[in-house]
């Protein structure tokens, strides 16, 4: 992979990143909650579900997927209903001060949510599927590619998504008063549940 090449894969992975979806959500959701520390679990999660994505790709399954369209939509069915069971957790969540928060829910159980939110979405295995092969030359060892890809597509997010966790977490500071507690469990909670239902309602990329 040439430097030309890589810089025009890091712009695409930048456009990736910064589009708001589920990944953003959730780091700015955790942010909000619990602190960067534990928003950094999460996006870990987030990495982890990339590189399994990546992982189908290079194996050419996800080139089953974009082109079955009962895989996709099962997928797809799946991904949806967990955002929107997020969301009514969210929701119903109890008006916690931070503090009391943190202590009802682990790495373990963030680490899963990241995971969860990604692995979930077949547009995305799908969008890799379509981007990553363009910038593959076959005439090169193909692991090495893939490896400069899947780092520069989880530092790329890494950075992304942490910035809207720390964007988030500078309002940690609001989060001892009930009223606003709740609104912000509603206004996270609503906003799985939108991710959920634009997810159910979408259609295969192309």
């Amino acid at each position: 992979m040439t430097l030309t090449v890589w810089l025009g894969f890091l712009l695409a992975a930048i456009i990736i990143a910064v589009t708001p979806g589920p990944g953003a959500v959730i780091s700015m959701s955790t942010g909000l909650r619990h602190g960067y520390r534990a928003a950094l679990v999460a996006i870990l999660g987030l990495q982890t579900a990339i590189l399994i994505h990546l992982a189908v790709v290079a194996v050419g399954l996800g080139a089953l997927l974009a082109a079955s369209e009962t895989a996709f939509d099962v997928v797809k069915f799946v991904g949806a209903a967990y955002l929107v069971w997020l969301g009514i957790q969210k929701w119903r969540a109890p008006a916690l001060p931070v503090s009391g928060a943190e202590t009802r829910i682990g790495r373990q159980g963030l680490y899963l949510q990241g995971l969860l939110v990604n692995l979930t979405n077949p547009k995305a295995i799908v969008f890799i599927g379509a981007l990553v092969p363009q910038f593959i030359d076959p005439a090169l060892p193909h692991l090495l590619q893939y490896l400069v890809i899947a780092l520069t597509l989880c530092l790329t997010d890494i950075a992304v998504m942490s910035v809207y966790a720390l964007a988030a977490a500078h309002f940690a500071g609001w989060m001892h008063d009930p009223e606003r507690i709740r609104g912000q469990n509603r206004l996270f909670g609503g906003l799985f549940v939108s991710a959920g239902t634009l997810l159910a309602l979408s259609s295969r990329p192309g």
